[in-house]
């Protein structure tokens, strides 16, 4: 590895130890590190960075999978000193990481499972990304779960006390009140308050709950390779790699067509439902989880989420979440996936019409297809195990290393990616000979977070500061060379032309489909994508033609 402590002897810069004169030397050194390099992913970057590695340059870690699990990946061993190159055959958060539900969550399925050990790493994790990490994405969501003539009297007591022993797990993981506060049993009048399309007919009130809500989880994914970026990481979209090995890859540019190799000391898979294409040594069970979107006002002024319990299920719940451009995301399934694993999965007729049946149950009237303008579906990397349906196998992630020296990472979830990230950078140090120092990830903000009250006077939209946090301000500015940059893209879609060409300028996105599909999300409702294509594709001629420095 190469010498980024500036302190201490060879062995102890190649193994990270950790010390306190070692840890304040290497935080000096990634501060210096940071600044020069800066947070933005352009085009010239990426072609400058992927000529590097095609010279020769040997990195420290070599990462496949630009997940919300890799760019941790990537961002963690970065933060620790090592040089890294990040790769994904297609862009940030093109996988499973951008279908999630968006929800930062302390696991209420899992604590119904019994899976507690889950359930308080979720919670331990949630804090994290609520209080440091990410607070300018994550916002407090109430949900309610209505006590309707379907919940029998031992379900709602299990439900009550399963929100009980969430509310111990969120006061053990140190999230305090005020950032997400205690359950509670609510009468009849405050769910309908809440969610007025609830069924009123023999409603008995519900309990209130609180978790945490993303803005997108796309937007995660991109604060975290900004960041790591910033750190000095490479990260390189459009390279898939065809080969992968314990010292490195063999990589085609897919917009050249060019082959390259790239020489790493050290190897992570964090390709998620693909991991066994590159390490045949990994047994997947995928499965697929689909959410349907809802028009806004399907159901009524909504203020909260609606957690509906499963029929015949004890630990199975379906969702339906409001969003803050007024949609509806209505999840989720869990149906196996056999076969070939597809780039971008579909939702089945049957899935579709599983998730409003359920949602019928509890809500008056109930939406219809009539209702639904998109939907979407993502794939869980789960481990291959004994039980017979995937919603039964385990949500805990693993770590493996190959005999080749390849360290894949599988399974989990996307609220505890940061843990998911430490131990795989810990394996793959271990199995490199190396002792692992101490992770940083934990202590380190992302690009545009700061604490609620600093956020609260960054002037700018609250839209905006919701999504960029402390940069609102700098995406603003892309409007002052064009004031028609500041108006919204199209009738009804409040995404502007000022974040389609931030989209480009720093965000890495390198075509239409990369800003409307994966930093706006607007291609969620493909009648909102399509009127938005025009304006995506002039950002990013306009920033091809500008050449914006980066």
């Amino acid at each position: 590895m190469t010498d980024r402590t500036s302190t201490g002897s060879a062995r102890n810069d190649r193994t990270n130890t950790g010390s306190a004169k070692n840890d304040s030397a290497k935080n000096d050194s990634t501060t210096t590190r940071t600044a020069k390099t800066g947070t933005a992913l352009t085009a010239a970057r990426r072609s400058r960075e992927l000529a590097e590695l095609a010279a020769g340059t040997t990195v420290d870690l070599l990462v496949v999978g630009l997940g919300v699990t890799g760019a941790g990946v990537a961002l963690d061993a970065a933060s620790r000193g090592l040089t890294v190159a990040a790769l994904d055959a297609h862009d940030l958060a093109f996988g499973t990481s951008r279908w999630s539900s968006k929800l930062v969550h302390g696991g209420l399925r899992y604590l119904a499972g019994g899976h507690l050990g889950l359930a308080y790493e979720s919670a331990v994790e949630r804090g994290i990304l609520l209080g440091t990490v990410a607070p300018h994405l994550i916002t407090a969501l109430p949900s309610v779960l209505p006590r309707t003539p379907l919940v029998s009297g031992g379900r709602a007591a299990l439900t009550r006390a399963g929100f009980a022993a969430g509310d111990a797990l969120r006061a053990a993981a140190g999230t305090p009140a005020a950032r997400l506060p205690r359950s509670r049993r609510i009468s009849p009048a405050e769910v309908t308050r809440l969610v007025p399309a609830v069924r009123r007919a023999g409603l008995r009130g519900g309990v209130l709950g609180w978790d945490g809500q993303l803005v997108d989880d796309a937007r995660l994914v991109v604060a975290l390779a900004r960041t790591a970026a910033g750190y000095g990481a490479r990260v390189l979209t459009r390279c898939r790699v065809t080969e992968l090995h314990g010292r490195g890859a063999t990589v085609v540019d897919t917009l050249t067509g060019q082959q390259h190799r790239v020489c790493a000391r050290m190897v992570v898979n964090a390709t998620g439902v693909w991991a066994d294409q590159l390490d045949p040594a990994v047994r997947l069970r995928p499965s697929r989880g689909t959410h349907l979107v809802l028009r806004p006002g399907a159901l009524g002024a909504q203020v909260a989420g609606l957690t509906i319990g499963v029929p015949g299920e004890t630990n199975r719940f379906v969702f339906a979440l409001p969003q803050p451009d007024g949609h509806v995301y209505l999840g989720l399934t869990d149906e196996p996936v056999d076969g070939p694993v597809p780039d971008v999965p579909e939702p089945s007729p049957a899935e579709r019409g599983f998730l409003l049946d359920v949602l019928a149950t509890a809500v008056d009237p109930a939406p219809t297809e009539v209702d639904v303008v998109g939907a979407f579906a993502g794939l869980r990397p789960l481990l291959a195990g004994g039980a017979d349906r995937t919603a039964d196998l385990s949500r805990r992630h693993a770590v493996l290393t190959s005999p080749g020296g390849v360290t894949t990472v599988v399974g989990g979830k996307l609220t505890t990616y940061r843990r998911m990230a430490r131990d795989a950078v810990d394996a793959a140090l271990r199995a490199a000979g190396h002792t692992p120092g101490r992770c940083r990830t934990d202590r380190l903000p992302l690009v545009g977070a700061a604490p609620p009250e600093t956020l609260a006077r960054v002037p700018a939209p609250a839209r905006l500061v919701a999504r960029y946090g402390t940069e609102a301000p700098a995406v603003l500015a892309c409007a002052a060379e064009d004031p028609a940059l500041a108006r919204p893209v199209a009738d009804g879609i409040a995404v502007t032309g000022a974040e389609l060409l931030w989209a480009v300028r720093r965000e890495g996105a390198l075509d239409a489909d990369d800003v409307l599909d994966r930093r706006t999300r607007i291609g969620l409702v493909p009648a909102d994508r399509a009127r938005a294509l025009p304006a995506a594709r002039a950002a990013v001629a306009e920033a091809c033609r500008t050449s914006d420095p980066d």
